[in-house]
């Protein structure tokens, strides 16, 4: 941008960043909302190219895993060029995938399409997004990201009943072309966000300036300097394995109530209030958060360890009454998981650090997208039913559950909750201290090349193991 950027002092917890909510809102109904409700489609294409669940469910894995594991190109794109321009181009992405996955012809076609094309449209727009948006808000951040990811829970509970209705009316083809129609609305979305400049950014050099990309602009660009932080690469750990078992009832439980005999509107109605429920999870959880009652980090562990029992739970769930009861847990407490999981992460590595935390974050954990589905789809041709599905998906979230309990300091701030707000003055510091030990500041500027720095006279790093 021409001219000389605004230096605020500190985030302004709201003004335009309120806008931003907004276009994130929409963002994360047209991202997640969509790939939540393709078990519509999944039964569809089942159906149409009469191959086995697990080849089917290559579709929407490819297109989690590459939403995840392009995310650093993303968050790199937005420190070059701003992320306005960024999510823009996610969007014509994400919208022109599905159109041409409409006229497929084989699963190829839509591998490339959904999978590929779409999925690295998707992770052009979510994670730059989120990160502008965190950028704004300090002390509301967690309500903020609650609200964002609110649209989520809302398009899961309308996108499943409506595409079954767009399937029966103008087959999948149609529906395709419709969903599609909608995704170039993430363009408009992308227009919304304003770049933010931090008193805590490093200056740095501008976008643009002359010269060869050496390696330590590289790994600033893609956060590589992460990789040797203990805590944080735990953290990424725990949530790869949660990731592999997430996005499961969401994939397979709409085929797992036609299984057990319920027509394709009942089972779709599963989907929609598992998806209400999430919506009621998410805003619970951003107020529990903004209260700062417990501990992030408390809260996050309580709400994965509820999910992973919840999933376990999903096979005993035989009569349709039961197995709603069941899919309202989990609705709720993944819901609720999801806003702390992004809230938590300046807290460890610095608000500095956001864009490239984020999008190492999401490229990690794509494993766990990319195994997550095909394992759950491969499980059920060898067994004949989704039950052992459902049993590994509550097993890797308990999984991650056991890992996000080694981060430092977690037990011992058991003992005294009470941990004061760092003062107002400290313009690094960020909010709660993950589970009561020293918060890593870490300050990189959106266009600084230079390797990040800790402010010694601040804060000491966290501990390394």
């Amino acid at each position: 941008m021409p001219g000389r950027a605004v230096v605020h002092p500190e985030p302004p917890d709201g003004g335009w960043g309120w806008m931003i909510v907004l276009a994130a809102f929409v963002q994360s109904a047209l991202v997640f909302g969509v790939i939540r409700s393709f078990g519509v489609f999944f039964v569809e294409f089942v159906a149409y190219f009469d191959e086995l669940s697990g080849r089917i469910s290559w579709i929407t894995s490819i297109g989690i895993a590459v939403q995840q594991f392009a995310s650093p190109v993303g968050s790199a794109l937005s420190s070059c060029y701003g992320a306005r321009p960024v999510v823009m181009a996610g969007g014509f992405f994400s919208g022109l995938g599905l159109l041409l996955a409409s006229f497929a012809t084989c699963l190829t076609h839509l591998y490339l399409c959904i999978g590929l094309l779409s999925g690295f449209g998707w992770a052009l727009v979510f994670t730059p997004s989120l990160a502008s948006m965190a950028r704004y808000f300090k002390k509301r951040r967690v309500l903020a990201t609650s609200l964002a990811l609110t649209g989520v829970g809302i398009s899961s509970f309308a996108f499943s009943p409506l595409f079954q209705f767009l399937v029966d009316i103008y087959a999948w083809r149609g529906a395709l072309l419709i969903v599609a129609g909608m995704s170039f609305n993430l363009m408009v979305c992308g227009a919304l966000i304003r770049p933010l400049t931090l008193k805590e950014d490093v200056p740095g050099p501008a976008r643009g300036e002359a010269g060869g990309l050496s390696w330590e602009k590289f790994s600033s660009l893609f956060g590589l300097h992460l990789l040797s932080h203990c805590p944080f690469m735990r953290f990424v750990l725990a949530i790869t394995l949660i990731n592999t078992g997430y996005f499961i009832p969401y994939i397979h439980l709409v085929a797992r109530a036609r299984e057990l005999g319920f027509d394709e509107y009942q089972a779709a109605f599963v989907m929609s209030m598992a998806a209400v429920a999430d919506l009621c999870g998410r805003l619970f959880s951003g107020w529990l958060g903004n209260c700062r009652a417990c501990h992030l980090i408390h809260i996050l562990v309580t709400w994965t360890f509820l999910t992973g029992v919840s999933l376990v739970l999903i096979p005993w769930g035989r009569s349709y009454l039961l197995l709603v009861a069941i899919s309202l847990c989990y609705g709720f407490f993944s819901g609720a998981l999801t806003p702390i999981v992004f809230s938590i992460i300046p807290e460890i590595v610095g608000i500095g650090n956001i864009f490239s935390s984020m999008g190492l974050l999401q490229m990690i954990e794509s494993i766990g997208g990319l195994m997550g589905a095909p394992l759950s789809g491969w499980l059920r041709d060898a067994t004949g039913d989704y039950v052992v599905s459902f049993l590994a998906a509550g097993s890797f979230i308990l999984a991650g559950t056991l890992v996000l309990v080694t981060l430092p300091n977690f037990f011992s701030c058991l003992a005294s909750p009470a941990v004061p707000e760092p003062s107002t003055k400290v313009k690094t510091g960020e909010g709660t201290p993950l589970a009561s030990a020293p918060v890593p500041v870490v300050v990189l500027s959106p266009h600084d090349y230079h390797p990040y720095k800790v402010i010694p006279e601040i804060h000491e790093p966290l501990p390394k193991s």
